[in-house]
């Protein structure tokens, strides 16, 4: 029996005093799962994956992260520190009338899952993460090879003031669409899909948003996690790596495990950074498994 198709419906979901736009499909009382999007994409990056997994029986809610696309965009980079980013993950979850959720994350919406993973096991109840590190496993890569350090020039470059978000608007953010398709596979992101981002990056204060995501960094943030409870992930996690990925060295996805307690690392050795729209059937499979647990 082929399973029920769910719309894609539009929600609008007040949390943690901001206003988020989300994509939800699924049955409202079906296990939620919140998708996390990375820059520079927004809730549309998800496409891919929100029907097969609502037709698995998951309620799947896809939010604009703040500062991005439709949500709200406070002013001011401290704003935009990871943890407030993952406060509003378990708010958003509050606000859903749940307890409880399971998360995916991707890029810098990995980030913020296993920040969530680390800090909020209470509300997570498990993390799949796609070509995202552990934040430690990061850190020590850079220490420790230039290799990645040049891989990762770009988030020397957006904690500059103002040059960044003119020199990414340019052009109708002919950049920004430029970066996507020349670190994919050809054909992973066509025509439409760029206009959809374009329209996202085009809100008001939405690229400085965005960027304030990395220039939060340079505040820190790691007494904080220490006193929650330290760096490590007791929560189950699986992480799905690409590994042409231009951004991150393949080594990173196993470094990361050295922080779980209950970890697993599956390679996309074709995939690049993009793992979600160039092996989309095989993604939503290996989520699947592991959300269904």
């Amino acid at each position: 029996m082929k399973p029920p198709a769910f719309p894609v419906e539009t929600l609008w979901i007040e949390a943690n005093g901001l206003r988020f736009h989300a994509l939800a499909a699924g049955p409202a009382d079906g296990p939620l799962v919140l998708l996390l999007h990375g820059f520079p994409e927004a809730a549309h990056g998800w496409r891919r994956q929100i029907g097969p997994l609502a037709a698995a029986g998951l309620r799947v809610v896809a939010p604009d992260q703040r500062g991005i696309g439709l949500s709200s965009k406070p002013a001011g980079v401290a704003h935009y520190r990871v943890h407030l980013l993952a406060a509003d993950v378990v708010a958003i979850v509050r606000a859903l009338g749940r307890e409880r959720a399971q998360v995916v994350g991707h890029d810098w919406g990995g980030a913020v899952a296993w920040t969530l993973a680390m800090r909020h096991a209470d509300v997570i109840e498990r993390a799949a993460i796609l070509d995202a590190p552990h934040p430690l496993a990061f850190i020590e890569r850079l220490r420790r090879h230039p290799s990645q350090m040049l891989r990762s020039w770009y988030m020397a470059f957006f904690q500059l003031p103002w040059l960044p978000e003119a020199v990414l608007r340019a052009g109708d953010f002919d950049r920004l669409a430029r970066a996507l398709v020349a670190t994919s596979r050809p054909g992973t992101f066509t025509p439409a899909d760029l206009d959809a981002y374009r329209a996202a990056w085009a809100q008001p204060g939405a690229l400085t948003g965005m960027l304030n995501w990395y220039r939060a960094l340079r505040l820190g943030g790691g007494k904080s996690v220490a006193s929650r409870g330290g760096w490590r992930v007791r929560v189950p996690v699986r992480v799905l790596w690409g590994d042409r990925d231009q951004a991150l060295e393949p080594a990173l996805a196993e470094a990361s495990l050295a922080w779980c307690d209950a970890g697993e690392v599956i390679h996309f050795p074709q995939a690049t950074h993009w793992l979600q729209h160039e092996e989309p059937e095989a993604v939503v499979a290996r989520l699947l498994e592991f959300l269904r647990r």
